[in-house]
């Protein structure tokens, strides 16, 4: 059975601002919530053949730290700007209370949350789905085609857009997708490459409690 492993990267001090495409790494916490779960994978034997990120440092680290916890530093790795963030434009380092008062909670909301509104010279959800998705098929899903084992480390919304599409999950019930940091969630496929089963490596508790800290952060 042909695997797929999504890791979303550690967390990072910008926990209350909009990230985006700026550069900025993970902190101490993160890293260890990294190996925490990389363990996971080392317990149950994974084997990697390959690992895809983004160019951004905080997935790279993210990457990075699974890879030397499981001993499989050597393994080949793709960098693509295709699997960043989405790119919040205008919003970009800005506060996410401090918005809300400059454009109101309904406008914000509506930028963070629906499919296909974008904030100011940024991307929506969908249009990260249309420059993450295509990559993934074309690279990613070409080396699991090949019998290959791969690890991914992303971001929240290309991973949900990457995840849309596996699942295949409508524009609207996206929006209330949520990715838990460091927990790796597996997808199996079938000779067809299609997602026959996928399932976190973490207890629900452990998925819902990281979710909980993510719901906490949109309101700060």
């Amino acid at each position: 059975m042909n695997k797929l492993v999504i890791i979303r990267h550690g967390l990072t001090e910008w926990s209350n601002r909009f990230t985006g495409w700026i550069d900025i790494d993970i902190v101490p916490e993160g890293e260890e919530m990294t190996k925490k779960y990389a363990l996971r994978l080392k317990e149950k034997g994974y084997k990697f053949n390959i690992g895809f990120t983004s160019v951004l440092k905080r997935g790279i680290r993210t990457l990075e730290i699974a890879l030397q916890v499981l001993g499989q530093e050597n393994i080949p790795i793709v960098k693509d700007w295709h699997l960043n963030e989405r790119n919040y434009g205008d919003l970009q380092g800005q506060n996410k209370a401090e918005t809300i008062k400059k454009y109101g909670e309904k406008q914000v909301k509506l930028w963070r949350r629906s499919y296909d509104a974008a904030p100011p010279n940024g991307e929506s959800l969908k249009d990260t789905y249309n420059r993450s998705v295509p990559y993934f098929q074309n690279a990613v899903l070409s080396e699991i085609k090949k019998g290959k084992t791969v690890i991914l480390s992303g971001h929240h919304n290309s991973l949900r857009a990457i995840i849309k599409f596996l699942d295949n999950i409508s524009d609207q019930d996206i929006i209330n997708l949520n990715v838990p940091y460091c927990i790796p969630l597996v997808y199996e496929f079938d000779e067809n490459l299609k997602p026959v089963k996928h399932y976190y490596l973490g207890s629900d508790e452990e998925v819902k409690e990281v979710i909980e800290s993510i719901k906490n952060q949109t309101k700060n």
